[in-house]
């Protein structure tokens, strides 16, 4: 039917696709052709995976269980399965530990979560008066942070304060009336906790600001200022963002201290992911997605759109062809997002659809292929689309649909 440019082809699987259904269903499904994006070249969107050999240098010499942290977090570190740290680990924990303040230069991916978790549950343990506080652009991504800080303190005493918009807000207030260790938040809800009392920022001594980047990215450059103008001169202040640009900058200006500078980007892409487009025309997008979705080893896939309305159409008429699929975007509820991640990582249903607010941060384990459907406004929108698939060192594909 349709080829993929490249080295890739996928075979029809069941023949009269085509005509199973009204080929029109496939109208309506792209982004149509008002206020679209500047195109990005295609041949950006194409790139074989590359099997690389580790280098000894590469590999760390450093174990986990030599770092001057409590006992009962190397046991809930090794109980995950973890021995030696990844190079931003390594890079970080130990300046962490000595108290520094750290800028952090790294990709989603790297471990950088664990990076700064492990120094600070140690602080918090040792020091119950400690109350920390982690800054994170969106909603899924301060729940993957929470999700691995209760991994990581198990058995060790320590609480979690979850802040986000689209969750119950009582719950949250009185979650932080309780005073808890970490308090772990995105920046609109945050300011709105201040603002009404229910958050003392004076009261904290250890601040992240995690993907700074994504932050200014999406219009909370004012609220993240405001909230540093809230924090105590005299803090241990954490910041990671994979790019720095001049808005982050101004930021970081006002917020670390003598800070040690770490660095461990990695190449734009991961060498893991095998990139290809399939051109077909938009009126027919529908036809090739299904067909796609239909291909042996087409076993867990992320599709990427660029509007709410046009992924909760794509899926509804997913469902209607018969296929398990769940969407997150903004128009849902922090409830539904949370049910439709879990049942994608439950492997409940297969497909999930998302707009770019899914593509940062999310930790999702074993995702055989990312599909754009709609093809990024940006190239680094793209790399972070596809840097879901082809993580842990497993091998992923990302396609992107051009016309």
């Amino acid at each position: 039917m349709y080829k993929a440019h490249g080295n890739h082809s996928y075979k029809k699987q069941r023949s009269g696709s085509s005509n199973a259904y009204n080929r029109n269903r496939g109208n309506g499904f792209s982004s149509g052709r008002r206020n679209q994006p500047r195109k990005l070249d295609a041949n950006l969107f194409v790139k074989k995976a590359v099997q690389t050999e580790v280098k000894n240098d590469e590999i760390s010499s450093v174990l986990f269980a030599d770092y001057a942290i409590d006992d009962k977090l190397k046991r809930n570190i090794a109980d995950r399965g973890f021995t030696t740290p990844t190079p931003i680990q390594e890079k970080t924990i130990p300046y962490l530990l000595e108290g520094r303040d750290v800028i952090g230069i790294a990709n989603t991916g790297t471990g950088k979560t664990a990076a700064f978790l492990i120094p600070l549950i140690d602080k918090a343990y040792k020091n119950r008066d400690e109350r920390i506080l982690i800054i994170t652009p969106t909603r899924e991504l301060a729940l993957q942070i929470v999700d691995e800080f209760r991994e990581l303190e198990k058995g060790m005493g320590l609480d979690a304060a979850l802040c986000i918009g689209g969750a119950n807000i009582q719950r949250q207030e009185k979650k932080l009336w309780q005073k808890p260790h970490f308090v772990i938040g995105t920046p609109g809800r945050l300011k709105d906790f201040i603002n009404r009392r229910k958050l003392d920022l004076s009261l904290f001594r250890s601040i992240v600001l995690d993907e700074v980047d994504r932050m200014v990215d999406i219009g909370f450059l004012k609220d993240v200022q405001f909230i540093v103008s809230q924090l105590p001169q005299k803090r241990h202040s954490l910041f990671f963002s994979a790019t720095v640009s001049d808005k982050a900058k101004s930021i970081m200006q006002g917020f670390v201290n003598n800070p040690v500078t770490v660095s461990v980007k990695q190449q734009a892409t991961s060498e893991n992911v095998d990139q290809d487009i399939i051109r077909v025309p938009g009126h027919q997008k529908i036809e090739k997605l299904h067909e796609l979705l239909t291909t042996d080893g087409f076993d867990k896939v992320l599709i990427f759109g660029r509007t709410k309305w046009g992924i909760e159409k794509l899926m509804t008429a997913l469902m209607d062809r018969g296929f398990k699929a769940a969407a997150i975007h903004g128009n849902k509820t922090q409830g539904q997002r949370q049910r439709a991640l879990e049942q994608f990582k439950q492997d409940e249903v297969k497909i999930l659809l998302a707009t770019d607010v899914a593509s940062r941060g999310l930790d999702i384990q074993n995702v055989t292929h990312v599909i754009n459907y709609d093809a990024p406004e940006s190239y680094d929108d793209y790399v972070h689309r596809i840097g879901r698939t082809g993580r842990a060192d497993k091998k992923g594909t990302a396609l992107t649909f051009v016309e």
